[in-house]
């Protein structure tokens, strides 16, 4: 008997004990759920936070803590092994602010959502121009985006029959994260350049005789040359009717270009040198775009005005006085020009 009594306390024991440790599992389960819903405080604030590759969770919930972003290290580790977000952590530069909940910042760290960086390129940079604006804004070194964006190998991967990509990275506003590579800033650049090339225009460079590399190195003088906007499709019938009639196209933007260590001032010796670039010394296109160009520049060059203009020269005023005849486009030089 006495021993069925002993059994009986026995269990009831422990069934209490199991009773207060359930209990206490719960309390702490529901205390670390509500932590895990409930924010610093309401203060908007932003901090950027840096996960490195390969840090440890323990070591993010000491920086979190340290930042004031959340409080109790030890209960966001606990929710975030409870969740299996411990494992999944992502390394990036993250914008986090006070007023998020431990839950959500685990959410936007495993999501990788990581901070990014608006850069804007604009219309007529060429490579150079765009390695020293990426640098600028922190996207790594000027030589390794050159390095980058002039990989034979990699170009042709894009079905760009060139040796750069100088023409084919289109200028817009980009986001990248901090630690965008080279190869990832030139790939979104490439990708949004074919975004915008409609499949009808191929069969349109066809039709004027050009490959679409040509219709874009056109473009690129073009884009180069134009001051005024409503000028491009002027500028281009200029350049169309040069090289229907086997003339240089002699455009400075071209010579420039080819010339190394260009200070800013163009002299009679730069158009007098042959290099691959010289419009004034090569008949027709030169080998490859000048410059990076907007859609505007490549309609242009597909679809030029209907005119028999043969020359363009600067008023000084972003416009340009056209002409038909050399006769007449001298009397525009010494008007415009040299002042005569």
């Amino acid at each position: 008997m006495s021993g069925n009594l002993n059994l009986k306390k026995l269990t009831a024991i422990l069934a209490i004990s199991t009773f207060i440790f359930l209990s206490a599992v719960t309390g702490v389960l529901v205390d670390v759920y509500l932590y895990a819903e409930k924010p610093v405080n309401t203060d908007p604030l932003e901090k950027i936070v840096v996960i490195t590759p390969g840090q440890g969770f323990q070591a993010l919930s000491k920086q979190l803590y340290k930042a004031g972003i959340i409080e109790h290290p030890v209960k966001f580790e606990w929710f975030s092994r409870l969740k299996g977000y411990d494992k999944k952590i992502k390394a990036g530069e993250y914008l986090l602010s006070f007023s998020m909940s431990p839950h959500k910042i685990l959410e936007v760290i495993v999501s990788g959502k990581v901070r990014l960086h608006r850069i804007t390129i604009p219309e007529g940079y060429h490579l150079r121009q765009i390695a020293r604006a990426l640098a600028e804004a922190g996207f790594g070194t000027e030589n390794d985006f050159l390095k980058a964006a002039t990989d034979p190998i990699r170009v042709n991967e894009y079905g760009i029959d060139a040796k750069t990509f100088e023409g084919y990275l289109f200028p817009d506003t980009y986001l990248f994260p901090r630690d965008a590579t080279p190869e990832m800033v030139v790939s979104a650049m490439v990708k949004r350049f074919w975004s915008v090339m409609k499949p009808e225009w191929e069969d349109r460079a066809g039709a004027l005789g050009f490959s679409i590399h040509q219709v874009i190195t056109l473009a690129s003088i073009i884009e180069k040359e134009t001051g005024a906007a409503h000028e491009r499709p002027l500028i281009s019938s200029v350049f169309h009717n040069r090289l229907k009639r086997k003339m240089r196209l002699e455009s400075d933007p071209t010579v420039i270009y080819g010339i190394k260590g260009y200070d800013g001032n163009i002299k009679r010796k730069h158009l007098a040198e042959r290099t691959p670039y010289n419009t004034y010394q090569i008949k027709g296109l030169p080998p490859g775009p000048i410059a990076n160009t907007g859609i505007e520049s490549i309609k242009a060059a597909l679809y030029p005005a209907d005119t028999r203009l043969l020359y363009f020269v600067s008023k000084r005023d972003n416009t340009h006085q056209f002409s038909t005849n050399v006769k007449d486009h001298n009397r525009a030089v010494r008007k415009y020009q040299l002042r005569r």
